[in-house]
């Protein structure tokens, strides 16, 4: 795992070095069922408990398999990562930061959505990205130029983690002046099912859809959609060359989540992104007013 802050004072005359910071617990490598490698070179990490002796196989027509352990470990896994986020949360609070995740599907328009965001908030609100990947910093060299603090975190080197976990954001939190900020954007992998199930001590996770993935998608990959607190139908300029109905994609949405707010928008050609802005802008003042209204 790498986590390294971009160098926009060099943009363009090459990066810094990776700041490499101790491996991640195994909390950041396993979830659910499914194993993620771990560092370049040592092989998937062991799970807690790997190395207790395995019950003997029951014999008989009633045996059945036995993964009472396996699924106490997934839980205590992400009980730790909990507990990373909750540290997150309660840092951000005390700093009065809003903080929102992106999540989406590769290619859905994160990082356009953050360029066009950072180009309408211009000042009014002090901004920070974090750029997750598996490799390249790709993503923060198009944030770079405009000049605000931008942290990458690659989960490779190699078919690294699908998603961002709690204690590796806390890493790149670590590293930002919170005092000097409004609101933190995190820019999940390009995922649309593993980073809703992490907590990474946002205020609010938001999910991404394009018009090109088609209608079916929150009936198909539900969680997501059911975790997020705002979905983002984005690349609506597309829409006259394709045989999509906006009005489809929100039921389809509602149906999971009946509560969710639906936006949606063109980062390419601005339509709908001023109400996003908005959205951002009601977030930034509610964690205000909650500082306030703290005893």
């Amino acid at each position: 795992m790498s986590i390294r802050p971009h160098p926009w004072a060099a943009f363009g005359a090459g990066l810094l070095a990776n700041r490499r910071l101790p491996d991640p617990p195994d909390s950041a490598r396993y979830h659910r069922g499914h194993v993620h490698p771990g560092a370049a070179g040592a092989g998937p990490p062991a799970p807690p408990g790997a190395d207790l002796p395995a019950p003997a196989p029951e014999t008989g027509s009633d045996a059945r398999p036995h993964h009472t352990t396996e699924v106490q470990v997934h839980q205590n896994l992400l009980a730790a990562n909990d507990r990373h986020a909750e540290g997150i949360r309660a840092l951000l609070r005390e700093h009065d930061v809003f903080a929102v995740n992106l999540m989406s599907s590769p290619g859905a328009g994160k990082t356009a959505l953050i360029e066009a965001t950072l180009t309408r908030l211009g000042t009014e609100i002090r901004v920070a990205v974090i750029e997750g990947d598996i490799e390249t910093s790709a993503d923060a060299d198009r944030i770079a130029p405009f000049g605000i603090p931008v942290i990458q975190i690659n989960t490779g080197p190699f078919g690294g983690d699908c998603h961002l976990a709690a204690p590796l954001v806390a890493g790149a939190v670590a590293q930002l002046d919170l005092h000097s900020l409004d609101l933190l954007i995190v820019e999940n992998v390009g995922n649309l099912v593993c980073p809703a199930e992490f907590d990474i001590g946002e205020h609010r996770k938001i999910v991404l859809l394009s018009v090109t993935e088609g209608e079916d998608k929150p009936l198909k990959y539900p969680l997501m959609f059911l975790e997020a607190s705002l979905a983002v139908i984005t690349k609506i300029d597309l829409l006259p060359y394709l045989d999509i109905d906006l009005d489809v994609i929100r039921a389809n949405m509602r149906a999971v989540n009946p509560t969710v707010e639906i936006l949606a928008l063109s980062a390419r050609t601005g339509e709908g992104v001023d109400s996003w802005r908005d959205w951002l802008r009601r977030g930034v003042a509610g964690v205000r007013a909650e500082t306030v209204s703290s005893p």
